[in-house]
């Protein structure tokens, strides 16, 4: 570092600006190298990018350097550059360059660009941990001094972005994984809409949430934990379906599926129900299987999980089961608990009996879910926002969808009567008063819409992190998050 600021210094002293303002590029690494042809006219090109490796030889060098498609060797010659080609001594590795040259094959084979002029764009002050790669004649690629520290990679993003190719991979394929999904819902009609991220009561989620205070109103806030409520309020005002990619935040622990700030989506179709919400989820999922990974059996861990519908469909007390051997239909809350104790599953003391199911299926039923699974049906007290079932006593019409043992969304056919929305309300209330702190707030705005009226409405909500971790085949959500959160930096 010490030796890049001297030359930091050499390079103004030499009226060089090592930052300059701007640099209008006409091509870039892939499409230069691929569009290439040796019986081609001439063509000349202007590129820019970062320094990735370098070699001085006397009259001639050669550099790699990086852009947003690849890379690309630059050639420079002392006879073509006999103003600047001296200043090419103080460039290091991570420098950021514009060259103008022309596109020619060395005697080497590689596709390459003959400097006739370059810039130096950036200095970097500090050296970069460049990840060496060799390929053997059979394909197959060795990477030597990798840049594989896990917390050093998420707190420092911009290096693993630099050094990580497949890193930046990830990161399109999430990209193109939300286009998807906002195109297969607006070829459908459905609306993109934006609620508030600021709450004066949370809802929408069992979770607590992160807390803040408006300074002009004297007002506690909360950062949302779910963005249900407001949707469904503008079913009530008339739109037919509406859709949003919402920064949900919940203030709990942290691990290789949860962050305390992550992406939901969240739509809702009036006139729908939970049976047709899982039809067109599956629907869904193939088509953006098939835009993004190319087909719809995807690779992760060792697995291969197919997403070819229809998919298996198991009701929850069904699940619980089959994968236990213990019926929990019609238990009371001590029998749960009892049962609990047996399956070596620790329940919270202030846990409700639909907490006390929620944690018997995730311990002993998920792991065991790889293709993706809906589970059906749910207990009545383990979802107060959801209808009773049709023809079911004590359960709900509500799905979620497993896959590599892990939640991927949750979807309900609404519930809409605004009694029963009230009762259940206050069942949650109930339980937040024996300590069950992420139990459901009542709402007394939101059930004044529904008592307005909401028609017969289909919800679902999917965790973009996690389904990006499915199709990019990465084991924690902070491989799929650009900067996840961490503990501060000692």
């Amino acid at each position: 570092m010490k030796r890049r600021r001297e030359e930091l210094d050499e390079l103004r002293r030499r009226s060089v600006n090592p930052y300059p303002y701007f640099f209008d590029r006409t091509g870039y690494s892939a499409e230069i190298i691929t569009d290439f042809r040796d019986d081609a006219p001439r063509r000349d090109v202007r590129i820019a990018g970062r320094i990735m490796s370098i070699r001085r030889m006397g009259k001639a060098s050669f550099c790699h350097i990086l852009d947003s498609a690849g890379r690309i060797q630059v050639y420079l010659r002392r006879d073509d550059l006999p103003d600047s080609y001296d200043n090419f001594k103080l460039l290091d590795i991570g420098d950021l360059i514009g060259v103008e040259g022309y596109v020619f094959r060395t005697k080497m084979g590689e596709v390459s660009v003959h400097a006739t002029r370059y810039e130096l764009l950036a200095k970097s002050l500090r050296p970069l941990p460049v990840v060496k790669e060799k390929t053997d004649e059979a394909g197959a690629t060795t990477l030597f001094d990798p840049f594989a520290d896990k917390e050093l990679r998420y707190r420092q993003r911009y290096v693993d972005l630099i050094v990580n190719s497949g890193v930046r991979e990830v990161f399109r394929k999430r990209a193109a994984i939300i286009s998807s999904i906002r195109t297969f819902f607006d070829a459908r009609g459905y609306l993109e809409v934006e609620t508030p991220i600021l709450q004066p009561i949370y809802g929408g989620a069992f979770a607590r949430p992160f807390v803040t205070h408006h300074n002009a109103l004297d007002i506690d806030l909360y950062l949302r934990i779910a963005d249900e409520l407001y949707l469904k309020r503008l079913i009530v005002g008339g739109f037919d379906g509406v859709y949003e990619f919402a920064k949900d935040f919940r203030n709990e622990g942290m691990d290789k599926s949860h962050n305390p700030e992550f992406t939901m989506l969240e739509l809702y179709v009036a006139y729908k129900d939970y049976r047709w919400m899982m039809n067109l989820l599956e629907e869904l999922v193939a088509d953006v299987c098939r835009r993004t990974c190319g087909s719809l059996k995807v690779p992760v861990g060792d697995a291969v999980i197919d997403f070819t519908p229809p998919w298996k469909r198991l009701t929850m007390f069904g699940a619980i089961e089959e994968y236990t051997g213990r019926s929990l239909a019609g238990c009371t809350e001590q029998e749960l608990r009892a049962i609990a104790r047996e399956l070596h599953v620790e329940v919270d003391p202030g846990a409700g009996g639909g907490s006390i199911i929620d944690e018997i299926f995730s311990e002993k039923v998920e792991p065991h879910l790889v293709n993706p699974t809906f589970i059906t049906d749910y207990p009545l007290e383990m979802s107060p926002l959801a209808k009773k079932h049709r023809s079911e006593a004590g359960l709900v019409e509500r799905f979620e969808v497993i896959a590599n043992g892990k939640e991927l969304c949750n979807a309900f056919s609404e519930l809409n009567d605004p009694i029963d929305q009230r009762q259940r309300f206050e069942e949650q209330m109930k339980l937040r008063a024996r300590g069950d702190e992420e139990a459901q707030v009542l709402d007394e705005d939101y059930l004044r819409a529904l008592e307005y009226g909401m028609p017969p409405t289909a919800g679902l909500g999917i965790g973009i992190d996690r389904l990006t971790m499915l199709l990019t085949n990465q084991d924690s959500i902070r491989d799929v998050l650009l900067f996840p959160q961490m503990k501060p930096e000692q």
